[in-house]
């Protein structure tokens, strides 16, 4: 889900997207509830943090990808401490398999039905 309505109907053009394709395991749910919640947290306090899109399905696949002002921010986010701690309680537990993908966002548009309900 986008983290905010104004955003997702933004561009996204020249952001830099970590894009975070995995597979969880069914282990430790609230703990890896509290480890999202807090690295949620985390990445929106970063200089160049520009947002965060995510989605899970009932079989345990997910994307999460998040949005950032350049490579630098990008890296720096990939270094910092507590996210290098949570990421390695990922593999150790919450995570069967993922992939994770960098990229130049080239294009950004969306749409948005008027009056519409969403499921």
């Amino acid at each position: 889900m986008p983290d905010d309505e104004a955003a997702a109907r933004g561009s996204r053009r020249g952001q830099v997207a970590v894009i975070f394709a995995a597979w969880r395991t069914r282990a430790d749910e609230a703990g890896y509830a509290a480890a999202a919640q807090a690295m949620d947290a985390l990445a929106a306090a970063q200089p160049g943090y520009r947002g965060i899109d995510a989605a899970r399905g009932g079989n345990g696949f997910g994307i999460t990808v998040s949005y950032w002002a350049d490579e630098a921010s990008a890296v720096a986010w990939r270094q910092h401490p507590e996210h290098a701690a949570v990421r390695e309680a990922g593999r150790g537990r919450w995570y069967d398999a993922y992939d994770l993908h960098v990229a130049q966002v080239a294009r950004s548009y969306g749409w948005t039905r008027t009056g519409g309900e969403r499921a």
